[in-house]
């Protein structure tokens, strides 16, 4: 299994604004030393709590500060970007970043971002889809473009001139495209299936229960068997809230009460959450009561928090309450204590994850057997 960092961010909103963004440049610069695979930037643009404008300037930023991590979108809200724009801007990137790039995509789900770019009534979800493909056509077609659309049209037709590179969109350097990921909170989402179907890979949220998230392992290789392609769950990712610390008393107060971190983060999302009617993510079992969730239950229920032994016990749990998965993303939480959040990362890469693999590693040779090495 590997590990992965995903950051929204969430932070207080006392918080100064210069400050967080070097603490979340910071937290991914360690993510890259202490061997994290992959690391997440989320992007909202009108959220003061998740400040992060645009997650491909951020990346911009990290390229030459990180050495190995793959870099994500964690997401590019397609909706809100002109196909063109964000084909120029992919391409760019992916080929400044060496290949390190993975394009995380999704229709949009911040209240305050879809009513500032007036998609309230639109359908996103096929916006996204027709953004995406337009995006395929100017990479790969021929110029000059004339794509029409039901939301955008691009054409060069009157502005070709190919001898001096007028009209002529750049490509990507990883083909067709850099790997697509999308995020997945919809129990027993239909969604999944459509993704695994293009080639395109899940993450189900931090923030869902797992009782849903276990709804997700079978429409995901649902996807892989109508494509056609080996039903291997390594391509899944799993985020979770996790944190590491030397001692169970600490861990307990800095991770699971209302006043740490991970209280305001939750309390947070549930409101976000609440108010688009997706409460229901954080019910501890299905039909529970919108009335009857509450953040202390969320709390106890969602987040993974103890000493190494402890963490690796609740993620093994984990793993047979919902299925085998590749990748487990690690949540990362405003660091209240820097030093804490520091130690919990190394102590998840350096302790907690070799005793995860050493567990599981009779089942990962028996996928290894059936469907070759997971890059």
């Amino acid at each position: 299994m590997d590990l992965s960092y995903f950051i929204q961010p969430v932070h207080p909103l006392d918080r100064n604004y210069r400050e967080i963004l070097l603490e979340d440049v910071e937290s991914v610069i360690l993510a890259d030393k202490i061997g994290f695979k992959e690391a997440f930037i989320g992007e909202h643009f009108t959220d003061l709590a998740e400040p992060i404008t645009s997650c491909l300037m951020f990346i911009s930023h990290l390229a030459s500060l990180t050495k190995s991590i793959k870099l994500g979108t964690g997401v590019i809200n397609l909706p809100v970007y002109h196909p063109a724009m964000i084909a120029g801007h992919i391409a760019m990137m992916d080929t400044l970043l060496d290949g390190r790039l993975i394009w995380g995509i999704g229709p949009g789900g911040l209240p305050s971002d879809i009513e500032a770019f007036g998609n309230q009534e639109i359908d996103r979800n096929k916006k996204m889809v027709e953004v995406f493909e337009q995006v395929m056509e100017i990479w790969w077609g021929e110029a000059p473009y004339n794509i029409k659309g039901e939301f955008n049209t691009i054409t060069t037709k009157e502005t070709l001139t190919p001898e001096i590179g007028q009209g002529i969109a750049p490509k990507p350097l990883t083909q067709p495209h850099p790997p697509v990921v999308i995020t997945a909170l919809t129990p027993h989402s239909h969604g999944i299936t459509l993704a695994a179907e293009r080639g395109w890979n899940p993450i189900s949220c931090q923030y869902v229960q797992s009782h849903w998230v276990a709804t997700h392992l079978p429409k995901y290789l649902e996807g892989l068997r109508n494509a056609n392609k080996n039903e291997d769950p390594r391509g899944w990712r799993v985020a979770k809230c996790i944190f590491v610390a030397d001692d169970e008393k600490i861990a307990t107060n800095y991770a699971k009460t209302p006043t740490g971190p991970y209280g305001f983060y939750f309390s947070n999302l549930m409101r976000k959450l609440g108010g688009g009617g997706k409460l229901g993510l954080f019910a501890s079992y299905p039909d529970q009561p919108d009335t009857d969730i509450t953040l202390e239950q969320t709390l106890q229920t969602q987040v993974i928090a103890g000493t190494v032994n402890s963490v690796v016990d609740q993620i093994l749990t984990l793993r047979n309450e919902i299925g085998p998965f590749g990748t487990l993303v690690y949540t990362g939480i405003d660091w209240a204590d820097k030093q804490l959040a520091k130690k919990s990362m190394e102590l998840m890469m350096n302790k907690v994850m070799p005793e995860i693999n050493s567990h599981i590693k009779a089942e990962e040779k028996t996928l290894t057997a059936r469907f070759g090495r997971f890059n």
